[in-house]
């Protein structure tokens, strides 16, 4: 029980590298907490994923936000097919679609919601999801939401996925026999548990060969991997192309909220009109959409500052197990 007082603990300033939090007491081993009133400053913060340091109040993402919430105000009111589709959230996707290197993007206003309500739209009765098994809870939610049959296979073991891969095509879907209509092999980038990379060449190669679709998790990757920060396809020098769904959040390197979901126009317009989050969940804030356009503009090097490259050179460094000396602006 004596761990449980190193989590949840209130924190009443921003995510930086150093923070403040509420200090509390307990009067029966931690089952219990209460405040004193008191506040511990200037904690090491070991645990927040605000990966590159986006998540201020201060400077050019803050001033944004701050200038957006005037001209729009805090919160939407309805959703992007009634009165909630807003010039922010068009510039929004545009941008994504040009970061990632696909044809056309959508933003959504939860992260784990663009998993759970994306891949139901996605895949469905006589179809076959084939999971990484430390695969991520909105993904096994997802999953299990849309009514296919799922199989998990070991985590970034090529040779269990491809025995499953195999085995799909040569026996069909069970009692019938029958092929499946589609095979969506899903994995992440970056596995937040583990900390491991996916073997994504490997799974290109095995999507090809078996003319399986691909779904890749880029909430932990995109903004921190990569020459050009774009993600664990952009850190191996793939095509794009070769990932069918391109799925991220704005939770971690752009310090922000929501997911995205980028691919074919095909693929964009289907989701517009099929996906629930799409449907019937409220627009993005317009100051969130507004922090991701000016986080994603640094680290592509459009707002005129060197700060990008900065933050591509530090992961690079960290990414060598080299140590960074000094402060930074990121607290990992």
């Amino acid at each position: 029980m004596r761990i449980r007082d190193n989590w949840n603990r209130p924190i009443c300033s921003v995510p930086g590298a150093k923070m403040d939090v509420v200090e509390r007491v307990t009067h029966n081993y931690n089952w219990t907490f209460e405040h004193t009133g008191k506040v511990v400053k200037d904690v090491i913060n070991m645990g927040s994923y605000n990966y590159l340091g986006f998540a201020e109040n201060t400077g050019a993402c803050a001033d944004a936000a701050v200038e957006v919430t005037h001209a729009y105000g805090a919160g939407v009111g309805s959703t992007r097919c009634e009165m909630g589709n807003l010039d922010v959230h068009e510039e929004l996707e545009l941008l994504i679609a040009r970061f990632l290197g696909v044809e056309s993007s959508m933003a959504f206003g939860m992260g784990f919601a663009t998993n759970s309500m994306n891949i139901p739209a996605l895949t469905g009765k006589g179809c076959l999801i084939l999971s990484d098994e430390l695969n991520h809870a909105s993904l096994v939610l997802g999953a299990r939401l849309s009514g296919s049959t799922i199989r998990v296979f070991k985590h970034n073991n090529m040779q269990s996925l491809e025995k499953l891969l195999r085995d799909a095509i040569v026996h069909g879907q069970p009692r019938t026999h029958r092929p499946w209509k589609k095979i969506l092999i899903v994995v992440e980038g970056i596995y937040s548990m583990e900390g491991s990379i996916v073997r994504l060449p490997e799974i290109v190669a095995l999507k090809k060969r078996y003319k399986a679709y691909l779904y890749l998790d880029e909430a932990h990757s995109i903004g921190a991997l990569g020459p050009q920060g774009r993600g664990v396809v952009n850190y191996f020098g793939l095509d794009p192309k070769d990932v069918d769904i391109m799925m991220g959040t704005f939770t971690k390197s752009f310090g922000a909220a929501g997911g995205y979901i980028g691919g074919r126009k095909e693929l964009i317009d289907y989701l517009r009109c099929h996906s629930h989050s799409a449907v019937y969940a409220t627009s993005m804030s317009p100051p969130v959409a507004q922090q991701i356009i000016t986080s994603m503009k640094i680290i592509m090097g459009e707002d005129g500052t060197s700060l990008g490259v900065f933050l591509s050179v530090f992961f690079k460094l960290r990414t060598s197990d080299l140590d960074q000396l000094g402060d930074t602006v990121q607290q990992v």
